[in-house]
């Protein structure tokens, strides 16, 4: 399987925002915030839906796109087939936050609503696809998708000159994760998982990918609900020996309001999850490394409640 992140990247030139790097302090040591909580549509997922819907050719573009997420693939999608001029559907959770349903809705897209509990995303969407001859877009099991997210690691890179001993970033299928990893070789790989949904780091455990339980708790971390990684995510922090740790809901929110209140930051739960790893004490703290905020789309009421 072959990736080519440098196409990605001038793929998407000039549809994403070169994301800032923010100088931050944690544990006495310098490190950088990686801000995709400032990307169009608030989160990295912009990147992958430009570059796989870039890809699809005339008649496939005529055909539209179907997608599933809770939110910020949602909206990726929704707002790179609009600019494309492609149609939208969008398979989400009906317990979706209203601000990711309104930003999805807004750019166009259609969605249609299911129960994570009882319902399959994916068997949904395939049925779509096979009604209408719609392309599926996966939000992580696709090598395009993990070629777009994978420039966020080539934009570190380009802003230190280099790559930093230490990347920690949110994972939910592993999409971003794994790109950066194909992107900053010299670079260790920190995952960050919600507790209950930690199934990459069981899977790197135990050497094969196994499920989140059925019976998983409720988590703030709605971006990180993912049932199960996929064999390309899996397989690339596999070979890259990342390390992957589980966090709870309170570090979490702890992690939305140290952004808030000591860089003005609004970064939704899932987005802070890194974070919350290294203010907890969850993965050590290293000179000069870089924490990935993947995602700024989080309910006012429910960020004010936070950093209250």
């Amino acid at each position: 399987m072959e990736f080519n992140i440098l196409a990605a990247a001038e793929r998407i030139a000039g549809q994403v925002i070169r994301t800032p790097l923010v100088e931050a302090r944690i544990a006495g040591r310098q490190v950088w915030l990686k801000c995709e909580c400032l990307q169009t549509g608030g989160a990295f997922k912009l990147r992958g839906a430009t570059n796989r819907l870039s890809l699809l050719d005339e008649a496939e573009r005529a055909r539209g796109v179907v997608a599933f997420s809770s939110g910020n693939h949602a909206q990726g999608v929704a707002i790179a087939a609009r600019r494309l001029g492609i149609a939208a559907t969008i398979v989400m959770p009906s317990d979706a936050p209203a601000l990711k349903i309104d930003g999805t809705r807004a750019q166009g897209a259609r969605i249609i609503f299911y129960d994570r509990r009882t319902e399959s995303r994916e068997a949904i969407a395939a049925s779509i696809a096979a009604e209408t001859g719609a392309t599926v877009v996966p939000s992580f099991d696709d090598v395009h998708i993990v070629e777009g997210q994978g420039t966020v690691g080539l934009e570190i890179s380009a802003q230190l000159g280099g790559d930093p001993p230490l990347i920690a970033v949110p994972v939910g299928g592993g999409g971003l994760a794994a790109g950066i990893a194909l992107a900053c070789p010299a670079s260790r790989i920190l995952g960050t998982e919600p507790e209950g949904w930690d199934d990459m780091a069981r899977s790197l455990a135990g050497g094969a990918i196994v499920p989140v339980a059925a019976d998983a708790p409720a988590t703030l971390c709605d971006a990180l609900q993912t049932p199960r990684v996929s064999p390309i995510t899996f397989d690339i922090l596999r070979d890259r020996n990342a390390t992957v740790v589980a966090v709870s809901d309170e570090e979490v929110g702890d992690a939305v309001r140290w952004a808030f209140e000591h860089h003005q930051l609004v970064v939704e739960p899932g987005g802070a999850a890194a974070l919350a790893a290294l203010l907890s004490g969850k993965a050590e703290v290293e000179e000069g490394m870089v924490i990935v905020l993947s995602g700024g789309n989080i309910d006012p009421e429910l960020h004010a409640r936070l950093v209250a």
